[in-house]
């Protein structure tokens, strides 16, 4: 210190208040799940179920977040970068579904051609399914042949009667998806998969005013 120099002293906070931990921690088992949002803040969410806008009219989840194991999340995060080197992007219908909310399905519609038995659960109930669409760059849903939980034969993967600028754009999702890892199913155009061993899972998050 040069001579003649006053000694400049900075306090330090002994703790940290708790509210601050809180909200820079993850409300979630991070060794377990990924909140998409925290990996691709650019993927758009419309999750149906926290709205009215699904086939059973109902809203389902308290608030929306779109939680995914890691693998799928990072899957995921590869075919958004592919898409977006064609001035594309996703959109999030639907991610991890709590086996809990599969059982309100179930309740409301206990048909297996249009819900999983929660008993045996589904790829949705492993944070190992996600329904999803494409939007262009200024965010604009694609029309993709018919919209999001239709139950007829315009969702099929097989269906052909649709003009050429929709069957692109179902091949192309098919194609991106396919390419890291995600499998299609044959009736829903917006449905992918991804294989990995997950075990179901009744993990419920939380949503803001509880955080």
């Amino acid at each position: 210190m040069p001579h003649g120099a006053a000694a400049v002293q900075v306090a330090f906070p002994d703790t940290i208040p708790v509210e601050s931990l809180k909200a820079a921690l993850p409300d979630y088992d991070t060794t377990q799940w990924t909140e998409l949002i925290a990996l691709a803040p650019d993927i758009m969410l419309d999750l149906k179920y926290a709205t009215e806008d699904n086939f059973v009219q109902s809203k389902m989840y308290d608030c929306g977040r779109c939680f995914l194991r890691p693998k799928v999340a990072e899957a995921l995060v590869r075919v958004q970068q592919t898409l977006r080197k064609q001035d594309l992007g996703l959109k999030m219908f639907d991610c991890y579904r709590p086996r809990p909310i599969q059982w309100k399905l179930w309740e409301k519609v206990p048909d297996p051609r249009y819900v999983t038995d929660p008993r045996k659960g589904s790829m949705h109930n492993r944070g190992a399914a996600v329904d999803l669409g494409l939007v262009d760059l200024a965010g604009n849903e694609l029309d993709m042949g018919a919209p999001f939980d239709f139950f007829g034969q315009r969702a099929y993967q097989t269906y052909t009667d649709l003009p050429d600028s929709i069957l692109q754009r179902r091949r192309l999702l098919r194609s991106t998806m396919e390419a890291q890892g995600f499998h299609a199913i044959r009736t829903e155009w917006w449905h992918y998969s991804f294989n990995g061993g997950f075990e179901l899972s009744d993990m419920v998050w939380k949503c803001e005013t509880a955080r």
